[in-house]
C-alpha cells in the first residue's frame, strides 16, 4: 500500500531541482589555491587511467568538478564541453570546447565535430532522448566508453518495496516530450529514456549511473545541508519518523570517483549508486551531526503521524528524511562490490559547513526545510497537544 506520509512529487521535484541546476552554483572559498594543477604529477603516472582522454559533458557545477577532480587524481587529460556560464573559471588550466548540448541552439556541437578521440565520456547533463542522442550519436566511433548519470527517480514504483537494478522503470504517454511536467513528473521517466536512448546506441559501452540524493560541497540544493546547519545552531530541534528510519545520500566526491573508476574499469549496464554503504538512520544523522559541531542541540521526536497533523511533509520540510518509504531503501549493493566507496558521515558533515559558510549570502535565501519559525510554531502545537 501506498504511504499517505510520503510526497513523492516532492522527492522526484527536489531531485530534479537539483540535478537540472536552477540553483546557481556555489563558489568555493579561494577556489584558485584548491585548483588543481594541470603539470603532470609524477606520482600520479602509476594510477590506473593515468594518460587516458576524459570528456566531461559539462563540467562546472556540483558533480562535474567531483568528477573532473578525480580524473585528474588518476593523472588523465580531461577536456570539458559546456557552454561556459556556470563558473567559467573553475578549470582555466584544462581545455573547454564552447557549445551547446542541443544542436538546435547556438553552435551546438559543433566542437564536438571532426575525428578526435577520447577513451570515456562523462555526461552529467542528459535530461532529455533528443539531447542525448545527438551526442552519442556523434561520438560513438570515437569513445570508448560513455557514463550517462541517471537518477534513482527513474522507478516507477517507489512505495510497494525493495528497489534495485531490476525494477521497473517509469514511462510517460508521450516520449518525445521536453516538459518536467508541473510537478517534475515526468523527471525519471526522461531520465529512463535518456539511458535507453545511450545503450541503444552504444550497445555494451554505456554505464548508467543511478545517484540518490547527492549531498557535500557545492550542494546548491540544501536538503542534506539543512540538518548540520540547524544541528550547529543548537537548541530545540524537531526530527520526524522513528530513530530507526532509514536515509540514504551520496558524498559527491564519492560519486565524482566511482564514475570515473567506472570507466576504467570498463563497467557497463545499471548500477545505483546510492549510501552510505554502512547504511544509515535518521537517528545516525542527527546525533552524528551533532557529535561533529559539537552544539547543545537537543531533539524532539515527533512521529510520522504527528509530523502529518502538524501540517509538516518529509523530504520538503524535513529534508533527506521520506517518513521510511522504499525511496530510502535502494540497494547499492552491485555498485558497492564494483568500487563504490562512501566515506564517514562526519567527513561530509565538515566538507557541507565549509562548503555553506564560503557561501555568498545570496545563495542562502531559499534553503531547504522548514523556516525556523516554523519549527518553532510546530514545536509549540506539538507539546501543547
Amino acid at each position: 500500500m501506498k504511504n499517505p506520509n510520503v510526497d513523492r512529487r516532492q522527492f522526484v521535484a527536489g531531485a530534479a531541482l537539483a540535478s537540472l541546476g536552477l540553483a546557481a552554483n556555489v563558489a568555493r572559498a579561494d577556489r584558485s589555491a584548491s585548483k588543481p594543477s594541470s603539470e603532470p604529477d609524477p606520482a600520479r603516472a602509476g594510477a590506473p587511467g593515468s594518460g587516458a582522454k576524459m570528456l566531461v559533458l559539462g563540467g562546472t557545477r556540483f558533480l562535474g568538478p567531483a568528477v573532473v577532480e578525480a580524473a585528474l587524481a588518476r593523472g588523465m587529460e580531461v577536456t570539458l564541453f559546456n557552454r561556459g556560464r556556470s563558473d567559467p573559471d573553475r578549470f582555466t588550466q584544462l581545455e573547454t570546447l564552447l557549445g551547446d548540448r542541443d544542436p538546435n541552439k547556438g553552435e551546438g556541437l559543433k566542437a564536438l565535430e571532426g575525428d578526435r578521440t577520447w577513451d570515456y565520456v562523462v555526461d552529467t547533463s542528459s535530461y532529455f532522448p533528443r539531447i542525448t542522442r545527438a551526442s552519442v550519436g556523434l561520438l560513438k566511433d570515437r569513445v570508448k566508453h560513455y557514463t550517462m548519470v541517471s537518477t534513482v527517480s527513474v522507478y516507477g514504483d517507489m512505495e510497494s518495496g525493495d528497489i534495485d537494478e531490476s525494477t521497473p522503470v517509469a514511462r510517460i504517454d508521450d516520449p518525445t516530450t521536453e516538459s518536467m511536467g508541473d510537478q517534475f513528473q515526468n523527471y525519471g521517466p526522461l531520465k529512463a529514456l535518456c539511458e535507453e536512448a545511450a545503450e541503444e546506441l552504444m550497445p555494451g559501452r554505456v554505464f548508467n549511473v543511478r545517484p540518490g540524493l547527492i549531498v557535500g560541497p557545492d550542494d546548491a540544493s540544501h536538503r542534506f545541508t539543512y540538518w548540520p546547519v540547524r544541528v550547529r545552531e543548537g537548541g530545540e530541534v524537531l526530527v520526524g519518523g522513528n530513530l530507526d528510519d532509514s536515509v540514504q545520500y551520496i558524498d559527491v566526491r564519492d560519486l565524482g570517483e566511482y564514475i570515473v573508476h567506472a570507466a576504467v574499469e570498463g563497467l557497463v549496464g545499471v548500477y545505483n549508486a546510492v549510501g552510505p554503504s554502512y547504511g544509515q538512520t535518521i537517528a545516525g544523522l542527527v546525533y552524528g551531526c551533532r557529535a561533529v559541531v559539537e552544539s547543545d542541540a537537543r531533539f524532539t521526536w515527533v512521529p510520522t503521524d504527528g509530523v502529518s497533523e502538524l501540517g509538516l511533509a518529509p523530504w520538503g520540510d524535513l529534508p533527506v528524511w521520506s517518513a521510511g518509504s522504499a525511496m530510502d531503501r535502494v540497494h547499492g549493493e552491485k555498485a558497492w562490490k564494483s568500487g563504490l566507496h562512501t566515506r564517514d558521515l562526519a567527513d561530509t558533515v565538515r566538507a557541507t559547513l565549509e562548503s555553506w559558510d564560503a557561501m555568498p549570502d545570496a545563495m542562502k535565501q531559499r534553503p531547504a526545510g522548514m523556516t525556523r519559525e516554523r519549527e518553532k510554531e510546530a514545536l509549540a502545537a506539538w507539546h501543547a497537544r
